[in-house]
């Protein structure tokens, strides 16, 4: 047995998420395995089956927790577990579904052969970032997919200073910047007009979002980097800034604010069934076409 105990996490707002989670319980069950349910998924859900657990209860007891729902609820449980190692398993009750990318229809199965040991692990890198104001920090977070400085309603671009390791890189006047990990770079970063990362390559990148100058790209970083953006000018945007650590936001951004951002020391695990390919995740996402040769691998 390589997990006696599995929490369950739900997005409880779906409708229907019921009877996916029972179903999956009983699997666990069977299997010999402690269910622990998450407090809020249970409640909300009316899955009264297994015991509750706050999120802390579950960083402490439980061997592995199996995230039922989109990529968002896994980027909230992610940050939330991330200091306590529990590996992570994502089954796809969403729409997208980079990272939970087990499909609801084979999640039985898929579950049974990594509870038999069938897996296949995948450590992810975290950001944390803190917004700083006079010296002082007045909203901090972590992220698995980005942070984002944007601005926060109509108007102007903003003006941001951007420094690496304490060297100065350049200004820019932008609706935007995404620094991203390579988990976030399937993201908005890609949306944005990022490059794809593979999740083993070491390394961040920084995103602007609609920039003035057509000549600011996005670049590539290592991973180790220290990042100060410094909000230099909000120009006529009405609403000043924000920031946000993944679906975490700071809304009330102001000219002086400075960012920083660097790699989280915590690392997040997910787990895979044994043979799953990243590559066959993007074809399958991104509708990639391919060349209908003989020597073409049959997708995973």
């Amino acid at each position: 047995m390589h997990f006696k105990t599995v929490a369950l996490i739900g997005r409880h707002q779906d409708s229907g998420m019921d009877a996916p989670l029972r179903r999956l319980g009983r699997v666990l069950s069977s299997a010999g395995c402690d269910v622990l349910i998450e407090a809020d998924t249970g409640r909300n859900t009316g899955v009264a089956d297994f015991p509750l657990a706050s999120y802390e209860d579950i960083g402490a007891r439980a061997d592995l927790a199996i995230i039922m729902g989109g990529d968002g609820t896994m980027l909230a449980a992610a940050r939330q577990l991330a200091t306590s190692g529990v590996a992570m398993i994502g089954i796809n009750h969403g729409r997208l579904g980079f990272i939970t990318d087990i499909p609801l229809g084979s999640a039985d199965e898929a579950i049974t052969r990594v509870l038999n040991g069938a897996f296949v692990q995948d450590e992810r890198i975290l950001l944390e970032g803190r917004v700083m104001r006079g010296g002082e920090t007045i909203f901090s977070g972590l992220a698995l997919n980005d942070v984002i400085i944007n601005r926060a309603g109509r108007g102007g671009m903003i003006e941001l200073r951007v420094e690496c390791n304490g060297a100065f890189m350049h200004s820019q006047r932008a609706d935007g910047l995404i620094i991203a990990t390579p988990t976030g770079s399937t993201a908005y970063a890609l949306s944005a007009g990022g490059p794809i990362l593979h999740p083993q390559v070491n390394a961040l990148v920084l995103v602007p979002v609609a920039p003035q100058t057509l000549s600011n790209r996005p670049i590539t970083l290592p991973d180790d980097s220290v990042l100060n953006i410094t909000i230099s000018a909000l120009g006529r945007v009405e609403s000043g800034a924000s920031v946000h650590f993944d679906m975490q936001a700071l809304s009330n951004c102001q000219e002086g604010d400075r960012i920083d951002v660097r790699r989280s020391p915590h690392r997040v695990r997910f787990l895979h069934p044994q043979g799953y390919s990243y590559f066959s995740t993007l074809r399958s996402k991104l509708n990639w076409n391919r060349m209908l040769h003989p020597w073409d691998e049959p997708d995973q």
